[in-house]
C-alpha cells in the first residue's frame, strides 16, 4: 500500500480561498516578550521546477488520444496527471493547482481523452475510499487539454490509490457522441453517466452489478475492506453515428462470477454477456471493432502488488464465442494478466503483461494472430540465465538499477513490476509505452520484436515526478540539498537540475523517514529508515556520497522514526519505531535509552550547542543538556497535541527553535528563544504545518523562515525575512500541489531559495527573481592533453570481472611507480561506448557524460612509492562495453597494466 500521508492529520477542517495575497493580519511579533504587533502579508513572483528525480512511483494509467497523433496522457495513484509534450519529450503536469483543502484529488483513478474533440480531457480523481480521506471524489473536465479545469463533484469517494487502480479505465467518453461519458464506481455505486460532458452525473439505474469483490473481507483494516466496483467501459463504436449514442457498451465488473455487461440500446438495459468465463476479475477489456473482438485479461485478485493466476480471453461479438487464449497454460501461471493492448495499425497484434510477475521480472507477451500464438519479452536459456528481446538503457535515469547487482535471472535494472498499463502507440506500431512501479519505460523500436531482432527500452518519464517527501535537508556546504523519501529511499542531490545516479546505498532503506546533518560539521550526516535488511540507520562523514550502517541499534526497532545529530558530530540522539528514544556517541556502535522522554517523541539537535537536544510528544517540550541522556520537559504551555507537529532549531542561534503544527484552536506557529523554555504564538498565523531555514535576506540577521501554512485565511508556501514579523507569500494558485506538510527547508547559501516536499509531486524548488545560485555547476573546462605514458610515475590496471545484459562490474587498480609518496589521488578515464558508473566501492566518482572521475577516500588516500589501491564499480552499458585505453591520476597520463 502506498499510502503518502497518516490520517491523523486534520485536513477536513482546512479551506483554501486562494489568490495571491495583499490584505495584512494581526500576529506575534518575532519576539516572544511582544505579541501585539501588526504583520504585513504580502505577495512575491517565483519560478517553480522540480528537483529532478525522475518518476519514482507508480504509472497506473496511459491514455492515447486516438484521433491526434502524440496526444498522450499518463496518470499516477497519488501524484496527478500528465499529458506528453513531443517536442521536448517530456510529461507536463496537470494537477498542480489542487490545493490543500482537495488533496486527495491528486489521486488519479481514471482519465479520459475525447476523441471528437482532442482538446477535451477528463479525470476522475480522489485518492481513498476509506475516511482517510475526508472528501468525495469529483470529475474535472478541461477544454484546453489540462491547462485549466472545471469541477464536479461527486456524491461518493474514488480511490485513485485504493486496491485495484491498476484496473481500467473506468471513465470513458462515447466516440460517436462525446457529450457522454461514463464512469465505473467503487465500494457499490455502481455506474455512472454524464450527458452533457461531465458538467453533471447520475447513476445508471438499470446497471445490475456494482462489483462483489473485496480485497481482504476479514482485515481489520479499512483500506482492504472496500469494494472495488466497477473497472472498465468500452464502446462498440460500430454501432452508432457521429452526433448519435453508440448502442453497444461493455463494462467490466470487479465479480468472480459475473464480470463482463453489455448494453445493446444505448445504456438504457444492460445483461451478462452469456458464456463469459468466471473465477477472474477482469483488469482491462479492450474492443477490436474493426473485426469485432473483445479481448479481456483476468486476474485473481484486484492488484496492483498481487495475482497469483489470470487468463486472457477473446470474445467474438458477432457470434458469441469466447476462446481461452492465455500465453501459458494456467497451471504454469503465477501471476495475474493487465496492460493489455491492441495496435490499431494492425488489429491482429494484441500484447499483454504478467503485471504482477515480481521474480525475477515482470512479463510482456506479444501475439500477431489474435492470441493464437504469443512470443515474450524475455525466455529462459540455459538456467539461471535467459535470453532478453530487449536492451534495457536507463542512462538518463540511472537509479533505476536501485544500485543492485543481482544474479541471473534476475537483471538490473528490471523490465519491471506492477506493469498494469502498457500501450501500443494507435498511429505508431513502433512506439509502445508502459508504466512500473517506479516509472515510465518505452521503446520507438517495437516491430523489431516481430523480426527477432534487439530493440531497446527505455524511460520516457522526464518531467513525471512521483515522489513521496518525508524529509529534506540543505546543509551549508556540500550537495545543496538531501532528501528523504518513500518507496525510494532518497537522494544526495549535487545538481538539482539533474537525475542523481543512485539512491542512498549501504544499507539502502526503501523509506528513509528522516535526516540530519551536524550544524558544526556538515559533512556528518545521519538517516533513518525501514529496509528489508533491518539496517535502520546509517552515517556518512563525506556529506551523504558515501555511507555505513550503525554496527548495532536498539532492540526492538521497526521502523526510522526521527534522528537528530549532535552539532559537532560527536554523538547522535534516535527516536526509532518500536523502541524508546535513544543516544549514542560516535556512530552507533552502542546506544543506552534516554531517560525522561517519551517513546515515540520527535527529536531534533540544537545547531551551536553538541550537548543540547530537543525533544518534543504529546504537547510537551522536552530539552537534554547532557547529549540525550536524559531529557525534562520544560512546562512550556499553550503546544499542539497529537502526531502532526515538526520544530527545528535555527542554525547559528543556540536555544532558538521554531515549532509548526497541530489541530483545531491549537494550529499554528510558535517560537522559542530560551531553549524550549516558553514559546510564543504568532497569532497571525492560522495554520502550519512545517518550518525551514535558509540564507538570510540582506541586511537581515535571522535566516529566512519558510512554512507550509494558512496565514490570513489563505493556504500557501510563504517566506518571511524578519523573523515572522512578516510574510511573503510565494506560490501561486497555479501551484498548490495538494498536500505539502511533510517538509520544507531554504538553502542557507541561496537566498530566497526554497525546497518543498509534497505527497507524490516530488520536491519543488522555487527561486525568486534575481536568484543567483553559488552551486550551480561550472561548464567543464577542456581537459589539458595528458604527458606521454613513457614520462608517467604511475599505473593503473582495469579489468571488467562480470558482464551482463545492460550491466557490469569492474576492478581498478592504481600504482604509484614513482620514487615519491602520493597522498591522494584521483584516476580518470572515458567510456567510449556511454557506458555509466552507477555505484563504487572504496572510492568516490564523478560521471560528466562519458569522463569518469574516481577519487581516493581517506583509508586509502597515500601511496607509498611501490603501494597500491583499488577499487570497483558497477554500472550500465548499451551496445558495447569497450574498455577504457587510457588513464590519467591526478592530472599525469598513466601506464596501463
Amino acid at each position: 500500500m502506498r499510502r503518502r500521508r497518516t490520517a491523523g492529520a486534520a485536513l477536513a477542517a482546512l479551506a483554501l480561498t486562494g489568490g495571491l495575497l495583499t490584505a495584512s493580519a494581526t500576529t506575534a511579533a518575532a519576539d516572544p516578550e511582544t505579541a501585539d504587533a501588526r504583520v504585513e502579508v504580502s505577495a512575491d513572483s517565483y519560478t517553480w521546477k522540480n528537483v529532478r528525480i525522475d518518476g519514482g512511483g507508480f504509472v497506473p494509467g496511459i491514455v492515447f488520444n486516438r484521433s491526434e497523433k502524440n496526444l498522450v496522457y499518463a496518470r499516477t495513484d497519488i501524484g496527478g496527471a500528465y499529458r506528453w509534450d513531443q517536442a521536448d519529450r517530456e510529461w507536463i503536469p496537470l494537477l498542480d493547482s489542487v490545493g490543500w483543502d482537495k488533496w486527495g484529488h491528486t489521486g488519479v483513478a481514471s482519465l479520459a481523452t475525447d476523441p471528437v474533440d482532442p482538446d477535451r480531457v477528463y479525470v476522475a480523481v480522489g485518492n481513498y475510499t476509506n475516511d482517510w480521506d475526508p472528501n468525495n471524489g469529483a470529475i474535472m473536465r478541461s477544454t484546453d487539454r489540462g491547462a485549466t479545469w472545471k469541477t464536479t463533484e461527486l456524491p461518493f469517494k474514488l480511490g485513485g490509490n485504493m486496491p485495484g487502480r491498476g484496473m481500467g479505465e473506468r471513465l470513458a467518453i462515447d466516440p460517436n457522441d462525446n457529450r457522454v461519458l461514463y464512469l465505473g464506481a467503487p465500494s457499490g455505486h455502481g455506474l455512472w453517466r454524464s450527458t452533457d460532458s461531465g458538467a453533471t452525473w447520475s447513476e445508471v439505474a438499470s446497471f445490475p452489478n456494482p462489483g462483489t469483490y473485496v480485497p481482504d473481507p476479514d482485515s481489520d483494516n479499512s483500506y482492504l475492506t472496500d469494494e472495488v466496483g466497477v473497472v472498465w467501459v468500452t464502446f462498440d463504436e460500430r454501432t452508432g453515428n457521429a452526433g448519435s449514442r453508440t448502442q453497444t457498451i461493455y463494462v467490466g465488473v470487479a465479480d468472480k462470477e459475473e464480470s463482463i455487461y453489455r448494453s445493446t440500446d444505448g445504456g438504457a438495459t444492460w445483461e451478462a454477456v452469456p458464456g463469459q468465463p468466471t473465477g477472474h476479475l477482469p483488469h482491462k477489456g479492450v474492443l477490436d471493432a474493426e473485426n469485432g473482438l473483445l479481448y479481456i485479461a483476468t486476474s485473481d485478485t484486484g492488484g496492483p502488488y498481487d495475482g497469483s493466476t489470470g487468463r486472457v480471453w477473446r470474445h467474438d461479438t458477432d457470434s458469441g464465442a469466447w476462446t481461452d487464449i492465455s500465453p501459458m497454460s494456467e497451471a504454469d501461471t503465477y501471476f495475474g494478466y493487465s496492460g493489455l493492448t491492441i495496435d490499431r495499425q494492425d488489429p491482429e497484434t494484441i500484447m499483454v503483461t504478467g503485471y504482477s510477475s515480481w521474480w525475477p521480472d515482470t512479463q510482456i507477451f506479444r501475439s500477431t494472430d489474435r492470441g493464437e500464438t504469443w512470443t515474450r519479452a524475455w525466455e529462459y536459456g540455459a538456467y539461471p540465465n535467459r535470453v532478453d528481446r530487449f536492451t534495457m538503457d536507463v542512462s538518463s535515469v540511472p537509479w533505476l538499477t536501485f544500485g543492485n547487482n543481482p544474479s541471473p535471472p534476475e537483471s538490473a535494472p528490471k523490465l519491471g513490476w506492477m506493469t498494469e498499463s502498457l500501450e501500443i502507440d494507435p498511429f505508431d506500431s513502433d512506439r509502445m509505452m508502459y508504466g512500473t512501479g517506479a516509472t515510465v519505460y518505452g521503446t520507438e523500436e517495437l516491430t523489431a520484436w516481430d523480426r527477432d531482432e534487439n530493440f531497446t527500452i527505455t524511460p520516457m518519464v522526464e518531467g513525471l515526478e512521483e515522489t513521496a517527501v518525508n524529509d529534506l535537508i540543505s546543509p551549508p556546504s556540500g550537495a545543496p540539498l538531501l532528501s528523504g523519501l518513500l518507496d525510494i529511499g532518497g537522494f544526495r542531490h549535487t545538481d538539482l537540475d539533474r537525475v542523481p545516479e543512485v539512491m542512498y546505498q549501504s544499507p539502502y532503506m526503501g523509506n528513509v523517514s528522516s535526516l540530519d546533518y551536524a550544524g558544526k560539521a556538515p559533512d556528518t550526516v545521519v538517516r533513518v529508515g525501514s529496509s528489508e535488511t533491518g539496517q535502520n540507520i546509517a552515517f556518512s562523514t563525506d556529506n551523504g556520497a558515501n555511507w555505513f550502517a550503525g554496527s548495532s541499534q536498539p532492540s526492538g526497532v521497526t521502523g526510522g522514526g526521527t534522528v537528530a545529530a549532535a552539532a559537532d558530530a560527536s554523538g547522535f540522539v534516535w527516536s526509532p519505531e518500536g523502541a524508546g528514544v535513544h543516544h549514542t556517541t560516535g556512530y552507533g556502535s552502542s546506544w543506552t535509552a534516554s531517560r525522561g522522554i517519551p517513546a515515540g517523541a520527535r527529536v531534533e539537535a540544537d545547531r551551536v550547542d553538541p550537548d543540547t537536544f530537543y525533544g518534543f510528544a504529546d504537547g510537551a517540550f522536552h530539552v537534554s543538556t547532557d547529549g540525550g541522556a536524559t531529557f525534562t520537559a520544560t512546562g512550556a504551555g499553550g503546544l499542539p497535541t497529537g502526531d502532526s507537529v515538526r520544530f527545528q532549531a535555527v542554525p547559528g542561534k543556540k536555544g532558538h527553535v521554531w515549532l509548526a503544527g497541530g489541530s483545531g484552536d491549537t494550529y499554528g506557529l510558535w517560537r522559542s528563544t530560551d531553549g524550549g523554555k516558553s514559546f510564543a504564538r504568532l497569532d497571525g498565523v492560522d495554520e502550519a504545518d512545517t518550518i525551514g531555514f535558509g540564507k538570510a535576506a540582506p541586511g537581515a540577521d535571522h535566516p529566512a523562515l519558510y512554512t507550509s501554512a494558512k496565514i490570513d485565511g489563505v493556504r500557501g508556501i510563504y517566506r518571511s525575512d524578519d523573523a515572522g514579523g512578516s510574510w511573503v507569500r510565494i506560490n501561486d494558485d497555479a501551484h498548490q500541489w495538494g498536500w505539502t506538510g511533510a517538509a520544507i527547508t531554504g538553502d542557507p547559501r541561496v537566498y530566497g531559495r526554497v525546497y518543498v516536499g509534497t505527497n507524490g509531486r516530488g520536491v519543488l524548488y522555487g527561486d525568486t527573481a534575481g536568484t543567483t545560485d553559488p552551486t550551480d555547476p561550472e561548464e567543464p573546462e577542456e581537459p589539458e592533453e595528458p604527458e606521454e605514458p613513457g614520462t608517467a610515475e604511475c599505473a593503473v590496471a582495469y579489468e571488467v570481472t562480470g558482464q551482463w545484459q545492460g550491466g557490469f562490474q569492474a576492478d581498478v587498480a592504481v600504482r604509484n611507480t614513482g620514487t615519491e609518496a602520493v597522498d591522494g589521488w584521483t584516476v580518470e578515464w572515458s567510456f567510449e561506448d556511454g557506458q555509466r558508473v552507477s555505484q563504487m566501492w572504496n572510492a568516490t566518482f564523478t560521471q560528466r557524460g562519458g569522463t569518469v572521475t574516481a577519487s581516493s577516500v581517506g583509508w586509502n588516500a597515500k601511496l607509498e612509492p611501490g603501494a597500491s589501491a583499488a577499487f570497483g564499480f558497477t554500472g550500465s552499458w548499451t551496445g558495447a562495453n569497450r574498455v577504457p585505453e587510457t588513464f590519467a591520476v591526478n592530472g599525469a597520463a598513466c601506464a596501463v597494466e
